[in-house]
């Protein structure tokens, strides 16, 4: 019994792991891009309230928990200037792709090295407020162990330091 019962806990331990690594070589882990993403009413899509797993500058002014409210990014000067830098900045960043870089508006998925999960990451130039608005959010899963917000503050702190 004990050594069936270890080789049960030995093919846990090498199987979940290997499964979910293999899962993530093959796409399976990467979700399906989000049709809704840019701007709706001015703002970028809203938060889903049972999810831990997307951070918004504009969750203040939407349905949120304190979980998904991030600041804005502050820049001084040109608005077209300081937008370019970050996108720069993110672009070059690990895992980074553009998939939509327009005047004002620049999205990014960010893929992860291991199991290939994909975050869809959003920035608004805000010009009249002086700030980029921004947004990171999991395609799977209902929490990020803080990925998102760490990624945007990444940002920030680059962009601010540039």
């Amino acid at each position: 019994m004990t050594k069936t019962l270890g080789i049960v806990v030995l093919l846990i331990v090498l199987v979940v792991p290997l499964g979910l690594l293999a899962a993530g070589q093959f796409g399976l882990l990467s979700g399906k891009r989000p049709a809704d993403l840019g701007l709706h009413a001015g703002m970028l899509k809203p938060p889903v309230l049972a999810a831990s797993n997307v951070v918004s500058s504009y969750a203040s002014l939407q349905a949120h928990t304190d979980y998904h409210v991030i600041a804005p990014i502050k820049y001084t000067g040109d608005a077209e200037t300081a937008f370019r830098q970050l996108a720069a900045i993110a672009g070059k960043m690990d895992g980074a792709t553009v998939i939509t870089a327009n005047p004002g508006y620049l999205y990014l998925e960010f893929q992860t090295r291991l199991l290939k999960f994909v975050d869809d990451v959003e920035f608004v130039l805000d010009a009249p407020a002086g700030v980029i608005q921004m947004r990171s959010a999991s395609r799977l899963g209902i929490k990020d162990l803080g990925a998102n917000r760490e990624r945007l503050e990444t940002i920030r702190m680059r962009f601010n330091n540039r």
